[in-house]
């Protein structure tokens, strides 16, 4: 049993090691692209929120309040605060949400109810903006407590890594998590680029159960595109594999474009039901994120 753990303590630093050198060979590597092509290259970047009001699991989140405030409002003055973003806008095709930011100062951009998903109603925010931009950075409206170094983290792995048009970010899954279809995992080559995403666990081992020693990976729902990507990617069919697991990020890899994955210190801290929403605020008070 020794000689097992062992054996498994190896392969898991062997995997994590592999990780994080594949990962700096392929910023390394981006880099002196980026370098050489231009200084300005993929240098404008907005940041937008997609906000609906309608939800099967709930509906009004972005308004629902957050310690007195709504959650759409902590989402945003969380992301202004990331130095790589130029403007920060909220896209929305509700009324009530609309006022609702204005309100507290944001920038809203109306857009239709056809939105089928949250990256195509950052599409149509992208083209009624005025100044162009370069890079297209979707935060999501429900996580309330996002990071201003991981919105900057993959703005920066998409500007040095011109051979990819999207990118995102990963964190350690819990093991009690591995299971749960809400908890969207991530596999990466040992480069630092996507390779699947889904809503059961990956990989899967032959037992048939979470292994506590392997290295999974849980998805954050940011991501970031390559402005002229975001709209191929809106005009590009339905996929069978982002249809069956309801994943957006899939029909990128299926139509054969690369993703650049890095990976973050984050406890992901979405809301997803209104049973979230009490334990974001003992989290906010034990933080004094008030």
């Amino acid at each position: 049993m020794a000689q097992s753990s062992s054996s498994s303590s190896s392969q898991k630093t062997w995997i994590v090691h592999g990780i994080l050198a594949g990962t700096a060979i392929a910023a390394a590597i981006g880099a002196r692209a980026y370098l050489g092509r231009s200084r300005k290259f993929r240098s404008r970047v907005v940041g937008i929120i997609p906000a609906r009001y309608a939800s099967s699991r709930f509906e009004g989140k972005p308004l629902v309040k957050i310690l007195g405030k709504p959650m759409i409002q902590r989402t945003w003055e969380r992301s202004k605060l990331a130095s790589t973003l130029d403007h920060v806008v909220i896209a929305t095709d509700d009324e009530r949400i609309a006022d609702c930011c204005r309100g507290f100062g944001a920038d809203v951009i109306m857009t239709s109810e056809s939105c089928r998903n949250g990256t195509e109603r950052c599409n149509e925010a992208l083209e009624k903006l005025e100044k162009k931009y370069d890079v297209v950075v979707n935060i999501q409206g429900d996580e309330p407590l996002i990071e201003p170094e991981i919105i900057d983290g993959v703005v920066k792995a998409l500007q040095v890594a011109p051979d990819a048009v999207f990118s995102t970010a990963v964190t350690s899954l819990k093991p009690e998590d591995g299971l749960d279809p809400n908890r969207v995992k991530c596999v990466v080559d040992n480069r630092g680029y996507a390779i699947y995403f889904s809503r059961g666990l990956i990989p899967y081992n032959k037992s048939g159960k979470v292994n506590p020693d392997f290295p999974y990976m849980l998805h954050l729902g940011i991501q970031s595109f390559d402005s002229k990507f975001l709209k191929v990617y809106s005009e590009l069919l339905p996929t069978p594999l982002q249809l069956e697991e309801d994943l957006e990020q899939l029909k990128v890899l299926e139509n054969g474009y690369r993703m650049k994955v890095i990976k973050v210190d984050h406890e992901a801290h979405g809301v997803d039901t209104p049973d979230d929403v009490e334990k974001i605020e003992s989290l906010m008070r034990e933080r004094n994120l008030l």
